[in-house]
């Protein structure tokens, strides 16, 4: 691997880890075009960690209050007050009060459970897939975008009289439930899968499990920190096999990666407030095409 293909993959995998299109497959799409099937998965999941950075740095009002909250919890210290969203909103349905940070916690626990398990067994059942495959997963995350944009629509046209309004308000100060905890993890186990999106899944699956989008896209970036970390840590048993990669361009790929991570990441969270994620499927049905076409 030259430091072209070391800038190239590190830009790709920190603007796609974010957005709904799958990194894994793109990273896998240019290591075929560039000829580098030498090069060992872990170097893909090593490129995960800068953007486990940006994802700790941006959220970390709200991370760092899920764990003042775990360690009170663990000590059976009771809060003097009731912690406050780090957004200063005190409806804030992952964080805003000391019983949703609890909730929340329990809510990734159980997400992340489900998602190893998922993980284990398609790691297994696909060790090694074409390039073909990963096109049929892009065009399965289209599909899953387009749906849960149709999903959102309709519930927001049947939330407009007050009694349904009412029983959203009552729902978001309940947190997330265990059920909806282990649906997502179920959505987050897919984008295991080749070609599929782990952050479009998950959106995806949380809204229809009724969590409101923006919240939604929160807890699918936090909730991405254990699950890039134990992949880590899976495939540290390939560390002898990073030698086709090298030192020097492995470090420019992870600083490219972060600062674009960061980026996408922040662009990523406009767009949701606007409710847009279909957009994304407008890319990846003639990109998951294409590549059936040539590959």
């Amino acid at each position: 691997m030259n430091f072209f293909h070391a800038l190239i993959l590190g830009v790709v995998q920190g603007i796609a880890e974010f957005l709904p299109v799958s990194s894994s497959g793109h990273l896998a799409v240019l290591q075929n075009v560039f000829g580098l099937q030498e090069v060992p998965p872990l170097f893909d999941v090593i490129l995960h960690i800068p953007s486990l950075l940006a994802v700790i740095i941006f959220f970390r009002k709200k991370i760092a209050c899920l764990f003042a909250v775990l360690f009170r919890w663990i000590l059976r210290k009771d809060a003097s007050q009731e912690p406050a969203s780090s957004e200063g909103d005190a409806f804030d349905l992952l964080t805003g009060t000391e019983k949703l940070c609890r909730r929340t916690i329990i809510a990734v626990i159980a997400t992340t459970a489900v998602t190893g398990a998922i993980g284990v067994f398609t790691s297994k059942l696909l060790p090694e897939f074409p390039v073909r495959v990963v096109c049929i997963g892009f065009l399965f995350t289209a599909a899953l975008l387009i749906a849960q944009e149709i999903f959102s629509r309709q519930k927001i046209l049947a939330e407009k009289n007050p009694e349904s309004e009412k029983k959203s308000a009552r729902e978001r100060a309940q947190g997330i439930s265990i059920l909806q905890a282990l649906a997502i993890g179920v959505a987050q186990g897919l984008g295991t899968l080749p070609g599929v999106s782990r952050s479009g899944s998950t959106i995806s699956g949380a809204i229809f499990c009724g969590v409101p989008c923006a919240q939604a896209a929160e807890y699918s970036f936090i909730v991405s920190i254990p699950a890039i970390l134990a992949a880590f840590v899976l495939e540290l048993r390939d560390v002898q096999k990073m030698s086709a990669v090298g030192i020097l361009p492995l470090v420019l790929s992870c600083v490219v990666c972060f600062l674009a991570a960061y980026a996408s990441l922040s662009w990523l969270m406009k767009i949701i407030k606007k409710g847009r994620l279909e957009w994304f499927a407008c890319y990846l049905i003639p990109l998951g095409i294409l590549g059936l076409i040539f590959f």
